[in-house]
């Protein structure tokens, strides 16, 4: 239905990320993959969801515009975990989303998911805030979870979608999805305005 609705639309989604192309695909959507080859580098001074507006609207930047034509639409995004005023980015090492992963223990964290949809003649930009709260995990629980699950492409070092998030959260206040790395709800309303 969506896809009739868009009249003949080119979708470019530029993310290498699998969670983001599952649920584009589970919105019912036809698109093309793109990636953006971004350096995830951002100001000081940003709060979090400044940063993940930055970051995606630097990644429609990055694309290429002879790529497109009137058809076009590019969806960018960026998906930022913060706890109060820290940046929980991707862990680079085995130590590191341990060390998240326990400070995320028992208390509540935001995820943000800024979106960005670009054509050859406008730019939309959004985000969504989604709050989560932890129980207390265990030692055991999250070695478990990186042993088994590797989460280091993962911002704050978690996939909600995954066996932590089965045994590790209390409560989810905002969508689900958004946590996931992609809004789909607000996603879907805005394509149709886009």
């Amino acid at each position: 239905m969506i896809q009739r609705r868009l009249n003949g639309r080119h979708l470019v989604l530029a993310s290498q990320s699998p969670r983001r192309q599952y649920l584009l695909k589970e919105l019912g959507l036809d698109f093309e993959i793109l990636d953006t080859h971004v350096k995830e580098v951002y100001p000081a001074g940003l709060t979090p969801a400044e940063i993940a507006i930055f970051l995606a609207e630097l990644k429609a930047a990055s694309i290429d515009e002879s790529r497109m034509d009137e058809k076009t639409i590019i969806v960018t995004a960026d998906t930022i975990v913060s706890l109060g005023d820290e940046i929980l980015g991707k862990p680079s090492s085995y130590g590191e989303a341990v060390a998240m992963l326990r400070k995320l223990s028992g208390r509540r964290h935001d995820v943000i998911t800024a979106v960005c949809l670009k054509s050859t003649s406008k730019k939309l930009v959004f985000h969504v805030l989604s709050s989560v709260y932890f129980k207390e995990l265990s030692l055991e629980e999250i070695e478990y979870y990186i042993d088994n699950f590797q989460p280091f492409d993962k911002a704050g070092g978690y996939g909600i979608q995954e066996w932590i998030g089965y045994i590790g959260i209390n409560k989810i206040e905002g969508s689900f999805f958004n946590v996931m790395g992609l809004p789909v709800k607000e996603l879907y309303e805005q394509l149709l305005k886009f």
